[in-house]
């Protein structure tokens, strides 16, 4: 005498595939969000001032953080400038820049700073969401 198989419904077996297809595109949107986040840029310009300071921060990651020092003057004539601060990041592979930002922050003098601000800043990359890319030292002092 034969045994028979049970046969799977097709309707599970159509949830399942559903499942999977709809688990599989959930997974490939956050990769492509995340992605788009991590590696995509809002905004790239260039900052000048004095760099303030320059240091290494961090509990579990460490990261270079800095603050330049904008001096925006007012816009009547003879007013005292007042001093507004621009916070940085500048990534680890970026060891040539950290040497230069802290030469010009001990000499005093003035930089351009060229920047790109990301979406989201995270933690192993650095505290803010910009980030320098190149430092241009006019060698004015202040």
């Amino acid at each position: 005498m034969e045994t028979q198989k049970p046969k799977s419904s097709s309707k599970s077996h159509g949830c399942r595939r559903l499942f999977k297809r709809s688990l599989l595109l959930t997974i490939v949107i956050l990769a492509a969000l995340f992605c788009f986040l991590y590696f995509g840029k809002y905004d790239e310009g260039t900052r000048a001032g004095t760099v303030v300071r320059v240091s290494k921060k961090g509990v579990v990651f460490k990261t270079y953080e800095g603050q330049l020092n904008l001096q925006t003057f007012g816009a009547v004539k003879g007013s005292s400038p007042f001093v507004e601060t621009f916070e940085f990041s500048v990534e680890r592979k970026n060891d040539h820049i950290v040497k230069e930002l802290e030469n010009s922050s001990l000499t005093g003098e003035r930089v351009n700073l060229r920047y790109y601000k990301r979406y989201v800043a995270f933690p192993w990359r650095g505290k803010t969401k910009y980030f320098i890319v190149a430092v241009e030292r006019t060698g004015n002092e202040n």
